[in-house]
């Protein structure tokens, strides 16, 4: 494997990541019903297509590239995989009973790099997963947007681009990971309140994304014509504090110079690990 040509254009790459943790040398073999899926794996949607070639693919030449894992938390008995779930699924689905693995030591930040990583460089992921996976990075191991750009090679108004996807509202977010609306789409619909109508109407004229920019056009001149210009510098702060610490925030300064400063989370874990910043820094 050309460690450059990965770290080029995927960050460290995986290779990079590997020799940054206790490997086992040499490359052993695990009965299938020894792995565990990854608790952290980012990807939830296999493609079926995709894995039936992969099966018949291993049919044929066996796994060429071994398993990562590591030792199961859950049980000691077990293994999670960090890095090869499809090869894992195509790997029953083709009648193997054992499959080669690397096993190494790392821990849930180095696993979900892994994962992420392993994804992202095969483009596996579809948009609103590679969103999560670089939401974790942020919420759970306090990485900005800036240093997940850098991890994984892309540009941080790329990274910005797919976690805002994640402001969207659920119904949208089923279209994006059915791919029924590309990214592309998904981007348009970032900030209007009736997205999920526009949408509908994406799906349901099969616009491309130049025809569905001209339909939410109109939506967006409305919006900005009842639009109350706000103060530049508030809203260059909450901007900075949004990329450092993965959440929404707004603040409301009146004349007087009070206010209100408030901070959007979306479930249990966001709300806690706000908390947890807050303790840590006051």
């Amino acid at each position: 494997m050309d460690t450059t040509k990965i770290k080029k254009g995927l960050g460290r790459g995986l290779s990079s990541l590997i020799g940054e943790t206790k490997t086992e040398i040499n490359i052993n073999k695990l009965s299938i019903s020894d792995l565990v899926s990854n608790k952290l794996q980012p990807r939830k949607v296999f493609d079926e297509e995709s894995l039936q070639d992969l099966t018949n693919s291993i049919k044929e030449r066996g796994i060429i590239q071994p398993i990562i894992v590591r030792k199961s938390a859950d049980d000691n008995s077990k293994y999670e995989i960090i890095a090869g779930e499809r090869r894992w699924l195509a790997a029953q689905k083709a009648g193997l009973h054992q499959v080669p693995v690397v096993i190494t030591d790392v821990d849930d930040l180095k696993s979900l790099e892994f994962a992420i990583v392993e994804n992202v460089q095969r483009s596996d992921l579809n948009a609103i997963e590679e969103a999560r996976g670089y939401q974790r990075l942020i919420v759970e191991f306090s990485y900005d947007q800036e240093k997940v750009a850098k991890f994984i090679g892309k540009s941080r108004s790329h990274v910005a681009n797919f976690v805002r996807l994640l402001d969207l509202p659920e119904t949208v977010l089923k279209l994006i990971e059915t791919k029924k609306l590309s990214p592309g789409h998904a981007k348009i619909l970032v900030g209007l309140t009736n997205a999920e109508f526009v949408a509908t109407k994406i799906v349901d004229k099969n616009l491309s994304v130049r025809q569905a920019e001209n339909f939410v056009r109109i939506f967006k001149v409305k919006k900005q014509s009842h639009k109350i210009l706000r103060d530049v510098n508030l809203q260059t702060l909450e901007s900075s504090i949004r990329e450092k610490i993965g959440l929404n925030v707004f603040i409301k300064n009146k004349k007087n110079n009070s206010g209100s400063l408030v901070f959007e989370y979306k479930d249990l874990e966001q709300l806690n690990k706000l908390i947890e910043i807050i303790k840590a820094n006051y």
